[in-house]
């Protein structure tokens, strides 16, 4: 969830129901070198708690440092180890789903974090089921971070292999849950309150949800009512949605310290189209989204996609912003 769980967006997840957030994960290289855009990605609000900052590396000693120093900077409820990042640069870093393939290196990284942070706050870990499906050791791999001090694990139904394609494999993820004495939290598939209910069968401690939050952060909120109540809540209509994208840009401008607009809104063109999938006009309008560079652009997007809906389409983009001066 790196570029997408930033301090901004865990507001909306929490305001909408999220109970527990992790930050993007932050090298601990550019912790130990006080990097500075490094040291924004462990910033959070004291609303959003519990929350936990997330380290990536492969030194355990230079982690523990890390993690040190994050708990000076600013206390998080917990340190989080990251064994399951997919992407090739951090694994070409030894990071990541590449310690899955290396247990002693992974044993080394969880216990020097462990030692290193003490009572001070749990430190917890992220990992996947294993690097490809001929080496799923997610049990192996829990039963070490175990023995080296995590006091949870979250666990990710997928091999690095596969990335974020095919279905998480529930069945690891339970043998996992039975295989350790601490809590393990599933992750992988989880869209809606039904899909929870489907998971109640395992031996899970909880559930993280992380991609299906980006189109859609209202599915805490649905997910909760549907646990509560057994019912589905009406779907998230088309303007509740562009309210929240429009408030989500004006916050992110705010919260920027140089509130640079267009840097902002170019930053987030990925995170709009995500949020837009499914609107009226998908394909022109994420075309559009593309090249968006200031909250009115974004503004005058949505006036067209509720005329569009409104009018049942046929509307062209050309007269966009007569239509938006009509609609404000």
């Amino acid at each position: 969830m790196a570029g997408v769980t930033d301090v901004i967006f865990r507001q909306i997840c929490k305001e909408l129901g999220a109970d527990v957030m992790v930050t993007e994960f932050v090298s601990a290289e550019g912790i130990m070198q006080a990097d500075d855009r490094t040291r924004k990605y462990t910033e959070f609000h004291e609303s959003q708690r519990p929350v936990g900052v997330q380290l990536f590396g492969a030194d355990g000693e230079r982690m523990g440092e890390a993690a040190k120093k994050i708990i000076d900077w600013k206390r998080p409820d917990f340190i989080d180890i990251n064994f399951g990042c997919p992407v090739n640069k951090v694994v070409a870093r030894n990071g990541g789903s590449s310690l899955l393939r290396d247990c002693p290196i992974l044993a080394a990284v969880a216990s020097g974090v462990a030692r290193a942070v003490g009572d001070h706050v749990p430190v917890t870990a992220k990992m996947r089921i294993g690097w490809d499906e001929n080496s799923v050791n997610a049990v192996e791999v829990a039963k070490i971070l175990e023995d080296c001090g995590m006091q949870a694990i979250a666990v990710h139904g997928r091999t690095r292999a596969q990335g974020y394609g095919g279905e998480a494999n529930w069945e690891v993820i339970d043998a996992v849950a039975r295989a350790v004495r601490i809590p393990v939290i599933g992750n992988g598939d989880i869209t809606c309150g039904a899909d929870l209910v489907k998971r109640r069968n395992t031996a899970v401690s909880g559930v993280m949800i992380g991609r299906a939050a980006m189109q859609n952060p209202w599915v805490f909120r649905e997910a909760k009512h549907f646990l509560e109540t057994g019912e589905v809540l009406p779907e998230v209509s088309v303007e509740e949605r562009w309210e929240l994208v429009i408030r989500h840009c004006r916050l992110a401008v705010e919260s920027r310290r140089n509130g640079n607009e267009k840097q902002t809104l170019t930053a987030m063109r990925s995170r709009l189209m995500a949020y837009c999938k499914g609107f009226p006009g998908a394909k022109e309008l994420r075309q559009r989204l593309c090249q968006v560079s200031s909250i009115a652009e974004v503004e005058d997007l949505a006036a067209w996609t509720l005329a569009k809906l409104e009018l049942g389409g046929g509307l062209n983009l050309e007269s966009v912003e007569s239509l938006a001066a009509n609609l404000q």
